[in-house]
């Protein structure tokens, strides 16, 4: 199951490393053509657009963890641990009756949005321009992610009967360590 776990965690990184590596080209491209050959590509500032918004909800579904978020939890963290479960249980109950709320009119919105095309990039196998609704598309995939995670974390609060541990914002090992080494 871990190495499972494991090449899936791989295979995320690698998608989030092309699209970003796709954005700079691109934005090099553009640079080039602008200031170089005096003749901006029209197609390469939108498709910076659209990988920017892929490489923002991919990123924060797949990649993005709870403690990387920027928090104001001072006063979570100095509650005792029954008033942070409880805390913790609301939230996460409130992120997943939310977002699961708005998913049928989002989805709605997006796929009425496949009326809509792009204004200059074209699909490189087909030559047709991209419907919006394809661009937008992760936003639901995003949506459906902080549902199963904070649905996950209500089940986990649940079962253990405690909200699972923050990492210790006072000990700069332990957060540093949490935090990938940074």
């Amino acid at each position: 199951m871990h190495r499972l776990r494991d090449w899936l965690a791989l295979g995320v990184r690698i998608i989030a490393a092309t699209l970003l590596a796709a954005m700079f080209v691109t934005f090099l491209l553009q640079i080039y053509s602008r200031y170089v050959l005096v003749m901006p590509f029209g197609w390469t500032l939108e498709l910076c657009l659209i990988l920017w918004v892929w490489i923002v909800f991919f990123g924060c579904a797949f990649l993005v963890r709870e403690q990387d978020h920027v928090s104001f939890d001072i006063f979570y963290l100095a509650a005792p641990a029954r008033v942070r479960q409880i805390l913790a249980l609301i939230s996460s109950a409130a992120i997943v009756i939310g977002m699961a709320w708005m998913f049928l009119p989002t989805w709605d919105y997006i796929d009425w949005m496949g009326i809509r095309k792009t204004t200059t990039v074209r699909n490189p196998f087909t030559g047709e321009k991209i419907p919006m609704r394809t661009i937008f598309s992760i936003y639901a995939v995003f949506m459906l992610a902080v549902i199963a995670r904070y649905g996950w974390r209500c089940v986990h609060i649940l079962i253990h009967n405690a909200p699972p541990d923050p990492p210790d914002a006072h000990n700069p090992q332990t957060s540093a360590s949490s935090a990938g080494g940074r």
